[in-house]
């Protein structure tokens, strides 16, 4: 009998391990493509197998996974999305070619071009932060006075906050401006900005599969003017008003956009006029959400994502109620790691369900202002809001770790800026 293969395309530091795990408990022999396999460290731990492939070309994917199809009974496709989210609208096009339960490639390619994301929520009447397109300096500046200072500049194609940053005044507008058009950020397409208005209020993460919504979380970013996720908790403490009335915008958002299959996340700010919609992408959101949701509410978004893409029926009850939270690990410094201590005594503290380091001692610390300043996290869970936050704040404090400065100011640098 012919193997059943789960085709993964490229990985995930978060959800990479997740999705392996998932497969091989529903019968599914997980098969990862990717450019880089090396990249990451879990395929080499867990069951299955990587391959080498041109990940951005979809008629080097679409010929890679016919010859896997003589093989494999390729039960579904699915992946994730990388940088700039260009893999997922690859994943969308392979599951039509195949004809694969899937994500419609249209609603993916407008969700991954975040200015055709706010042209069409703005023309479904849902709430967003005044906008405007930029290609070059100028443009920015004139839309940066035309909206009013603060303003976000953000990559109109992108994910992780990568290029993302609050601009308080002209000069740090001209300062990010600057960064973003002059050779230092990795554009793989012709340079487009959203110059955006700064939304003010608590921010609202809401999981989503198909038309249902599973999840409200609410996240801490630490200090302007970057967006670097310092902790989420699950659920978010919402009355049952607001509940509701984020409920709403959030599938205002999904009609707007037409995603009505699979897994989707919602970004949301409750300003002085109420939620207003931030960003919407249309997959499981990574670092520690598919934990928090599944300790927070009992749902395995992964299992329940790869049943519906290998054609079964999924299973979105609610079967817990405790409070889940993540807090990050970032450090204020760049340098080599020297030592990390006190992850094991912070793993055995009551309440606390995960704790995992990402990188290892003599690794470079480079920050980069976005998801990947991160080394590690902790979870916890209890049944209330204030006692989670005491496990998290218990926990991280008992992490320590020591970073040997660079020895030259070349060496700080991004790797892929060097």
């Amino acid at each position: 009998m012919t193997e059943r293969a789960l085709i993964l395309i490229e990985g995930s530091r978060g959800n990479g391990p997740l999705y392996m795990k998932a497969a091989a408990r529903l019968g599914l022999y997980p098969i990862t493509l990717s450019a880089d396999p090396t990249q990451y460290n879990y395929l080499a731990v867990e069951h299955g197998e990587a391959i080498r492939a041109d990940t951005d070309n979809l008629d080097a994917m679409i010929g890679q996974c016919s010859r896997l199809s003589a093989s494999y009974d390729i039960a579904g496709i699915t992946g994730f999305a990388g940088r700039d989210e260009s893999e997922y609208l690859i994943i969308s096009n392979l599951c039509r070619h195949f004809g694969l339960p899937g994500p419609n490639p249209v609603s993916i390619e407008q969700c991954y071009d975040k200015f055709a994301q706010r042209e069409l929520l703005a023309q479904a009447g849902v709430p967003v932060p005044a906008y405007r397109l930029a290609t070059g300096a100028t443009d920015i500046e004139s839309s940066a006075i035309e909206i009013g200072l603060p303003v976000i500049l953000k990559p109109v194609v992108g994910s992780g906050s990568s290029g993302v940053r609050l601009c308080r005044n002209l000069a740090e507008l001209t300062e990010h401006t600057d960064y973003l058009l002059g050779g230092k950020h990795a554009w793989r397409s012709s340079p487009k900005i959203l110059v955006e208005e700064f939304a003010q209020g608590p921010y609202y993460s809401v999981d989503t599969m198909g038309n249902e919504i599973i999840a409200v979380g609410t996240a801490d970013f630490g200090r302007p003017p970057y967006f670097i996720a310092r902790e989420y908790i699950f659920p978010a403490p919402l009355t049952g008003r607001q509940y509701d009335c984020v409920a709403e915008i959030s599938l205002r958002c999904l009609r707007a956009l037409g995603l009505g299959w699979g897994p989707a996340n919602v970004e949301l700010r409750w300003t002085k006029r109420g939620p207003v919609a931030i960003e919407i992408n249309p997959r499981l959101p990574g670092l520690a959400t598919p934990r928090l949701v599944l300790l927070a509410y009992g749902v395995d978004l992964v299992t329940e994502h790869i049943k519906l893409v290998i054609g079964e029926k999924s299973d979105l009850h609610i079967t817990r109620s405790q409070v889940a939270g993540a807090r990050f690990l970032v450090p204020d410094s760049n340098g080599i790691l020297d030592w990390v201590d006190g992850d094991k005594r912070a793993a055995a503290e009551l309440g606390v369900a995960e704790v995992e380091l990402y990188v290892k001692p003599k690794a470079e610390i480079v920050r980069t202002s976005d998801y990947r300043d991160a080394i590690g996290h902790v979870i916890a869970t209890s049944p209330h809001h204030t006692q989670t936050e005491t496990i998290l704040e218990r926990a991280t404090s008992l992490i320590t770790w020591s970073i040997i400065p660079f020895a030259t100011p070349a060496e700080q640098e991004p790797i892929g800026n060097r």
